[in-house]
């Protein structure tokens, strides 16, 4: 593990850069997180997908599956990857500040 800063938090993440406490993220936190992912905005598309990733988290305990991202969205598989050139499960979740997914490499 190792610790990083953005907006002026401090917090622990894993070898691939998520958060290990989902409790510690704030929009601020998101808006760096998509600077190291090359994101320079959050478009409104962007938290659309974030705030849904989080409140099925806070829910569930577990990141959504895919599909149910798309569905519940709107957006087709190849928007998400427009919008999280690393994919729903490396970017998008990262950027709204869940575990690394089981099953993500």
């Amino acid at each position: 593990m190792s610790v990083v800063t953005l907006a002026g938090k401090q917090f622990e993440v894993d070898e691939d850069g998520f958060m290990q406490d989902t409790t510690q993220w704030t929009p601020d936190v998101a808006t760096g997180l998509a600077k190291s992912e090359g994101i320079e905005v959050l478009t409104d598309d962007h938290w659309k997908v974030i705030n849904y990733l989080r409140e099925y988290y806070q829910k569930f305990n577990v990141a959504p599956p895919i599909r149910m991202v798309c569905k519940q969205t709107g957006f087709p598989l190849k928007r998400i990857y427009e919008l999280f050139s690393t994919g729903p499960a490396k970017g998008a979740c990262k950027l709204a500040g869940l575990p690394k997914p089981t099953g993500c490499i």
